[in-house]
């Protein structure tokens, strides 16, 4: 049980964005981004690191992990062991883990601006593993993201109820 008053954000629809398919997939990764790191950005210590269910699952441990899909699928980062990314180093403070999150989105973002072709292959250094398509990437991100800040959402209305995005 939330061990605190509920405060309650403004909740805000998802974007109106532009009318092409890249403007209207941008646009809705970009909400779902701005979303989970909101949720996870001012939560207390050490209730953000508690598993609240038994997978183990907690909060910082969601924004890790999606720093490592970011960079992983856009920067080329090879990942080994994907359950070892929802684990927040222990010495990182909540600000340090949502930076991160962010600087990560921010060299995505980076590489996503210089794609004007969704069928093509996300431009990464990994000539190991084939690239997916940008449309892919696109839509599997928005996918892991929405599907993590639904989580992000349960669990932080748990540690103190906050709601909302």
């Amino acid at each position: 049980m939330p061990s605190t008053t509920p405060r309650r954000r403004r909740d805000t629809p998802p974007p109106r964005s532009g009318n092409s398919e890249s403007e209207v997939l941008r646009g809705f990764l970009g909400y779902l981004r701005t979303s989970i790191a909101a949720k996870v950005d001012g939560a207390p210590e050490p209730q953000v690191r508690t598993a609240a269910v038994p997978s183990g699952t907690n909060l910082l441990g969601l924004l890790t992990h999606l720093t490592s899909v970011e960079r992983s699928l856009f920067l080329g980062d090879d990942v080994t062991d994907w359950k070892a990314t929802f684990r927040a180093p222990p010495t990182d403070s909540v600000a340090d883990v949502v930076a991160r999150y962010r600087e990560a989105v921010e060299r995505a973002n980076d590489v996503l601006d210089r794609c004007t072709d969704l069928g093509a292959p996300v431009p990464r250094p990994r000539p190991d593993h084939p690239a997916p398509s940008v449309r892919w990437a696109l839509t599997h991100m928005i996918e892991e993201t929405g599907r993590h800040a639904g989580h992000a959402d349960i669990l932080r209305e748990l540690i103190d109820g906050s709601t909302g995005r």
